[in-house]
């Protein structure tokens, strides 16, 4: 390969350009820092089809549109050149002549690696090379650390508002200084995984990120793209992995971004029916073409490599996969059957999926689906979507509804709880309380419970508990672990000196514990998509609100008896059939003093009786405290 093809596209580049499968396009198009006949510069390549003429712009040439003009690449629609003497932190655009329209523009580099800080615009040229690993044990490990058999327990993050310095005007940390903090933190609490608000660059503080401008840049709000790199490193060193929220759903409209990029609708559908989201204001990406294709898989791929990402959680998945979300009648357009069904993103989606697992089959990928849809979470080549996992959203409204209503009319929407048992094996779910829940008037998780005080704690623990009971990965949003009062704010930071109280560091230790005993236990996370995993004990009991039921390992004395009070009416002399006579030790009880409960529990454990009940020749009668959640273990036969 001569000097000038290691910096230029080659015609194998153009070859897959053109068949829309150039993957790694990251590699090529954009601004590499390169040297080509032994000078130092930047090579630039740009995909505007519909241009007259294209330049480069920048801090180096005063901004002059007539002085670095790029030279079109044939039928392929590209525009590339060297600039000999730009490097490493050029401020730079691209200027746009289109053939329509006399329009002109100056544009960001859809395919940059950095970009200013907002409110500035232009892209920034950086080497993403350089920088040294050390996470090889994570990487080795982590298939089995995403597997669908291991325990998966995500905490939700926004960078810019977990934690900030009040000492300096309350500014955001940088990614070196949340490393050590967040792992820290995380490994702490017991977490498996963080999940970031998307951190590719975005022009609006108030979008929290899902309006991405800079899809291959990680934002500039907290420092560079090795600093990035660094962030993940830390927390992969600590044995937690690192996954991000990916929005190829939509665009915003900046000027500097994707949208009419030269003088055409060329990342978006030009009839607003298919390429206008009217909820958001946003542009929708045009799945069919396969260039627009091209660049969203190469940017999913992108993130795996380049920066280690452990999975990406894909926004807005309904969205993406009807032609009539959120429209009404007459504004939008049927596909070629008749039908509502995005046929072109339902293609990208799978091709998205397989693609990733083809060359990443130790990451995962997760959807977030709020309708049903069938097989989100089953193979392409079975029919399905092929995402590894599906956010659980029917269960997450049904459980926050019930949990909101005064205890003493739960009794009339028990199967509002029951319900979720009848699909919870149909997809590889993940039970979300995200941020979505927290925003918008919703209040904090803290500020939905009823009652006074000391029952709005216990009503969240006792949520909790069953959250990390009941078949699926677990998500939590940041500040809801320890109750925060507020509704969250991307503005601030959180409320961390509510840790200075009792009540909250109770929940804090309860939200600990639950996630310890959901990575110890098999029966907690080795079964959760298998229904042979769960077994009803005690379903019907909608005149007490309570619950029972098991959940099962894969080895026999993997078992877990898991109960719940929905009242705060103490049950005393509660039965519950079990599987196995002898000493069944209470492994967890939501209502232990030390979580800020009332004390009320079973003195360690309970052995049982030759009592028939659900089913089982042995029975345990226990006390079933106000409001809470307990989980019974099998430790030994009887004495």
């Amino acid at each position: 390969m001569t000097e000038k093809e290691k910096v230029f596209l080659t015609d194998y580049d153009l070859h897959l350009w053109m068949e829309g499968t150039h993957y790694r396009a990251y590699e090529k198009m954009g601004a590499h820092v390169a040297e080509l006949d032994g000078v130092r510069g930047t090579h630039f390549a740009v995909w505007a089809p519909n241009a007259e003429r294209v330049s480069v712009v920048g801090d180096f040439n005063q901004w002059d549109e007539t002085a670095n003009p790029l030279e079109c690449r044939g039928d392929s629609g590209i525009w590339e050149g060297f600039i000999a003497g730009v490097g490493q932190g050029a401020l730079y655009k691209y200027a746009i002549h289109s053939r329509y329209n006399g329009y002109r523009v100056q544009k960001a580099d859809p395919y940059g690696f950095a970009c200013e800080i907002r409110p500035q615009t232009a892209s920034v040229v950086w080497d993403i090379g350089g920088y040294t690993w050390n996470d090889d044990l994570w990487m080795s490990e982590r298939g089995g650390r995403n597997a669908l058999d291991a325990p998966i327990s995500i905490y939700e993050v926004h960078l810019g508002s977990w934690m900030r310095v009040p000492e300096e005007g309350h500014r955001w940390l940088t990614y070196r200084e949340l490393a050590p903090k967040l792992a820290a933190y995380v490994k702490e609490m017991g977490f498996t995984h963080v999940e970031l608000l998307p951190v590719s660059e975005h022009p609006f503080d108030g979008s929290w990120g899902y309006q991405t401008v800079g899809y291959f840049a990680p934002t500039s709000r907290y420092g560079t793209p090795q600093d990035f790199m660094y962030f993940v490193d830390v927390l992969h060193q600590n044995g937690i992995g690192v996954i991000l929220d990916w929005v190829p759903a939509h665009f915003p409209r900046d000027e500097h971004g994707l949208g009419y990029f030269d003088g055409t609708h060329l990342y978006e559908h030009a009839d607003p029916r298919l390429g206008v989201h009217r909820d958001w204001g946003t542009f929708i990406f045009n799945f069919g073409r396969r260039e627009v294709a091209m660049f969203l898989l190469s940017n999913a791929i992108f993130w795996l490599e380049r920066y280690h990402i452990d999975g990406l959680r894909v926004d807005a998945v309904a969205s993406m996969i009807y032609l009539d979300y959120s429209r009404k009648e007459g504004e939008w357009i049927p596909n070629k059957y008749g039908g509502r069904e995005n046929l072109e993103a339902i293609d990208f989606l799978k091709r998205f999926n397989t693609l990733v697992y083809q060359e990443h089959p130790n990451a995962m990928t997760i959807a977030e689906e709020s309708t049903a849809w069938p097989m989100v979470s089953r193979p392409v080549h079975l029919g399905g979507l092929g995402f590894g996992f599906k956010w659980n959203m029917g269960w997450m409204h049904d459980t926050l509804t019930y949990m909101s209503k005064d205890p003493i009319f739960r009794k009339y929407h028990h199967n509002t709880l029951t319900f979720s048992l009848l699909y919870a094996f149909h997809e590889n779910f993940v039970l979300p309380f995200s941020h979505d829940e927290v925003v918008h008037g919703k209040g904090s998780m803290l500020g939905k419970m009823p009652g006074d005080n000391w029952q709005k704690f216990a009503n969240l623990r006792l949520l909790y508990g069953y959250m990390f009971t009941h078949p699926g990965k677990k998500l939590l949003f940041m500040g809801s672990e320890w109750g925060q009062w507020s509704e969250w704010n991307h503005d601030t930071s959180l409320e961390w000196h509510l840790l200075d109280y009792v009540p909250h560091q109770g929940l804090k230790r309860w939200v600990r514990d639950c996630n310890t005993l959901m990575r110890g236990e098999p029966a907690l996370h080795q079964k959760d998509f298998d229904p042979s995993g769960f077994h009803w004990v005690e379903c019907h009991d909608s005149e007490q609100s309570t619950l029972a039921y098991r959940r099962h390992g894969r080895q026999p004395d993997d078992t877990l008896v898991c109960v719940f009070n929905f009242t705060p009416v103490p049950r005393c002399n509660y039965r519950v059939g079990v599987p196995k006579g002898g000493y069944w030790k209470e492994v967890l009880n939501s209502d232990a003093e030390i979580y800020g409960g009332s004390g009320m529990g079973n003195l360690g454990g309970a052995e049982t009786t030759p009592v028939a009940s659900h089913g089982e020749f042995q029975s345990l009668n226990i006390t079933l405290p106000p409001l809470a959640a307990v989980v019974f273990k099998w430790e030994r036969d009887e004495t």
